[in-house]
């Protein structure tokens, strides 16, 4: 699933807390606000010792925070269900199979993206998860549309965490053996057995770190006990927000509010893989959605600008924000980085932003202004680590 939030502002007020609250601060972890919430940034371990653990063994993710929906259709057939929510997102929701899930994004009249969101069929009803900082506008807007074909139920007493990593299946299979079986998107319900006693949990084999692994969704009176089980293990880490960001950006996977917004269009945000054909111009159910003709005529002619990888030569990282330009002493912008930083595990810094699309092409030189200073990055291919995930 998917992490896309903002960090909340100074002036954010009445922070919420996370289920897992206590045992991140018991556990050392340093507490910063991240989209309304008071969310762990780093345990004592240090960004970069749980970025590489996460990649060599197993690291537990809270993402409690984030929003937790069914979507029922009142007919009671989740076909109709499908058909609804394809009133509001590009994606051919229809053809998921139950026990998979997709990848989606909520789009506006312009093409532009509202949210982005995983959607798992669960047989009888979807399953979405979506991002915190938007949850309670998501809500709004599957209550505007679809409310007269679909019950729409947020799940607040639910929490949601993540275990990422190679070891993740050898971990998480002790105590529910069921999971070892599942593949990259599988969804469902499994029966966790925590000290003798079964949690009925929602488990997806999928993550945003690259990596195989799983996210759990169980009742918010059980996660403590799961959590302290799975970190028992010495396998597992926890790792706070800090590399979950390094993690995923090496996986080349965009975070909403900086990658995606309401600005950019799928097609902008190199994203036309999660639109499937029936979707599109010529598909049995073309268009139809928020700010189709933009975005399928995108598909047919390309987008103006375009989200690339980024890679530098040296050693200094190129942050969000930095403006690029096509040469070292040209005046004129011709955009901007949206996520960069470290890449623990290249050992080398990365970064992401969009270009005019004739600028797009792999192994491109532009440079960007690092506090005065033009630094030469080359357009690079994405994902930076080759993702784990279980085919």
């Amino acid at each position: 699933m998917q992490a896309a939030e903002r960090p909340s502002s100074p002036a954010d007020t009445a922070l919420k807390r996370v289920p897992l609250h206590d045992l991140h601060v018991a556990r050392g972890g340093k507490i910063v606000p991240f989209a309304g919430y008071e969310m762990p940034v780093q345990y004592a371990a240090g960004v970069l010792k749980e970025h590489l653990h996460t990649r060599a063994s197993a690291g537990l993710f809270d993402v409690s925070h984030m929003g937790q929906i069914t979507l029922t259709a009142k007919s009671g057939k989740v076909e109709d269900a499908a058909r609804a929510l394809e009133r509001l997102v590009p994606q051919d929701i229809l053809a998921v199979p139950r026990g998979r899930q997709r990848y989606a994004q909520f789009t506006n009249e312009a093409g532009g993206i509202l949210d982005d969101l995983m959607v798992a069929n669960f047989g009888d009803h979807l399953f979405l998860v979506v991002n915190a900082a938007c949850k309670t506008e998501d809500e709004a807007h599957l209550r505007q549309h679809l409310s007269d074909v679909c019950i729409i139920e947020p799940l607040p007493d639910r929490a949601l965490i993540a275990l990422q990593g190679p070891k993740a299946v050898e971990v998480l299979s002790k105590h529910a053996p069921t999971v070892a079986a599942m593949r990259f998107m599988d969804a469902g319900a499994h029966k966790v057995q925590i000290s003798g006693r079964a949690i009925d949990c929602f488990v997806s084999r999928s993550g945003y770190t690259g990596e195989d692994g799983f996210e759990i969704s169980v009742p918010a009176s059980d996660v403590e006990r799961l959590a302290t089980t799975l970190l028992a293990d010495p396998a597992v880490l926890p790792i706070g927000l800090g590399a979950r960001d390094s993690l995923r950006l090496e996986a080349g996977l965009c975070l909403y509010g900086h990658d995606i917004d309401t600005t950019t269009t799928p097609v902008e945000g190199a994203l036309e893989w999660s639109v499937q054909k029936s979707r599109r111009n010529g598909g049995a159910r073309m268009g139809g959605f928020p700010g189709a003709d933009i975005i399928l005529k995108e598909f047919e002619t390309g987008a103006s600008r375009r989200r690339v990888g980024l890679r530098t030569e040296g050693r200094a990282p190129v942050r969000e924000h930095a403006s690029l330009y096509a040469s070292e002493t040209s005046a004129d912008k011709i955009g901007t980085v949206t996520s960069g930083g470290f890449g623990p595990t290249l050992n080398a810094p990365v970064a992401m932003g969009y270009l005019p699309t004739p600028l797009s092409t792999e192994g491109t030189i532009v440079f960007a202004d690092v506090r005065g200073q033009r630094l030469a990055l080359r357009v690079s291919a994405m994902p930076f680590v080759p993702n784990g995930y279980k085919r």
